[in-house]
């Protein structure tokens, strides 16, 4: 009979004790002794309702799903109103790296106020994912190597809306457009595919953000003859601007295309005016199984449905806690380079990746708002017309101006 040996009671605990402290130490790498996210977002203007303080609540869900903390160390969320204006965004997120040693930026709606963020994270060399902003400048000219741009930007919105129109007829547009970055740059690369299509742009109008009477602005854009009339804008704006076009009659005469209304939208407007528009959309709560399971979590809490940047604020936070958690840091560099290498499986997103220029690709959906005959039930309000694959609709390589993918 063999005699078994077991390690003497020295050997125990010397073992354990490296142990703890391995664990210690990964632990210990938390800069401040914990996870400090910063969110700033429109909780009070245009974009409250599309973002706002249900898209802060969706992040601390995705803290608490996570466990609310990692390593033993508490994850915190710090939340600021950027007012839609990029120097008080700015100066918050300055404030927060130096005063409260925020480890990640998540940036709400507003594109001057991403690429106001963007700037300040590149020099506090720390992860700044934007959610809401639609810009694509984050991710082509004024790319940084510390910016993941989450949810969609205008090339993707404009490639996936434009031919399908076109390919219904479409061919004549007229853009009513948000006059600040966002717009503009909607309005640029839409134009550029409705072109290449066969279409033409016959004119334009810019429109003061949050303006309150679109009612000139709409007889301008009658009075040009055009199939199409686009809105390059988003919010409280794309609302106003589809209630003013039914009001005046103007939807009889010209079809609505709104590249990025939301579903909050859909619903503030109402199915009997909404009816026909395209647009395409990041998500949608009634994809899969799993964006249905979540959604009807939200439900619950909000009594309503969230809107694709709610989602994407949720599953951006936990792929971001998920490389902090793979790493045993919130290193900066480390956690980016994490996340650059991590595909995205969630009810967000299938297969979604971080490309070198920071555009996480993920697949795009061009909807149609049904009428109100073809609504079965509460928030049924889209049918997927195609689904716009990301590596055909976002910036490729050979288009791109961010030095960080040549």
């Amino acid at each position: 009979m063999k005699t078994r040996s077991f390690p003497s009671t020295s050997k125990v605990a010397a073992v354990a004790g490296a142990l703890m402290l391995t664990s210690f130490s990964a632990a210990a790498q938390m800069s401040g002794d914990l996870v400090r996210i910063g969110f700033i977002t429109d909780l009070t203007g245009v974009y409250a309702d599309i973002d706002g303080p249900a898209g802060a609540e969706m992040i601390r869900q995705a803290i608490a799903d996570e466990g609310g903390s990692i390593a033993g160390k508490k994850v915190e969320l710090l939340v600021a109103d950027h007012q839609n204006k990029p120097d008080i965004a700015a100066t918050k997120a300055r404030e927060w790296f130096d005063q409260q040693g925020i480890d990640l930026l998540i940036g709400g709606t507003n594109s001057g106020v991403a690429l106001a963020l963007a700037r300040v994270a590149a020099e506090k060399k720390k992860p700044f994912i934007s959610i809401g902003a639609g810009t694509s400048a984050l991710t082509n000219e004024q790319c940084t190597p510390y910016t993941i741009h989450y949810a969609y930007d205008t090339v993707a919105t404009a490639r996936g809306t434009a031919p399908a129109i076109i390919k219904n007829g479409g061919k004549s547009w007229y853009f009513m457009t948000a006059d600040y970055a966002f717009g503009h740059q909607l309005q640029a690369d839409t134009a550029k595919v409705i072109q290449s299509a066969g279409g033409t742009v016959v004119g334009s109008t810019r429109v003061p953000l949050g303006a309150a009477d679109f009612s000139s602005f709409l007889i301008q854009a009658q009075s040009s003859k055009a199939q199409i009339l686009a809105l390059a804008n988003a919010g409280g704006d794309t609302i106003n601007a589809v209630k003013g076009a039914s009001a005046f009659g103007v939807n009889k005469t010209m079809t609505l295309v709104a590249p990025l209304i939301q579903i909050n939208d859909v619903h503030a407007i109402g199915l009997r005016e909404a009816q026909g528009m395209y647009l395409t959309d990041n998500w949608y709560w009634d994809l899969w199984p799993e964006s249905r399971a979540w959604a009807r979590k939200f439900f619950d809490k909000f009594k309503r449905m969230p809107s694709s940047l709610h989602a994407a604020d949720y599953s951006a936070a936990r792929f971001y806690l998920g490389a902090v958690k793979a790493t045993g840091t919130d290193d900066g560099e480390k956690v980016i380079q994490q996340m650059h290498k991590t595909k995205i499986n969630d009810m967000y997103a299938k297969g979604g990746y971080v490309r070198q220029d920071g555009r996480m690709v993920h697949d795009m959906f061009v909807m149609q708002v049904k009428t109100p005959q073809q609504s079965t039930t509460p928030w049924d309000y889209y049918k997927l017309v195609a689904v716009a694959k990301g590596d055909d609709v976002f910036t490729n390589k050979a288009e791109s101006k961010c030095p960080l993918w040549k």
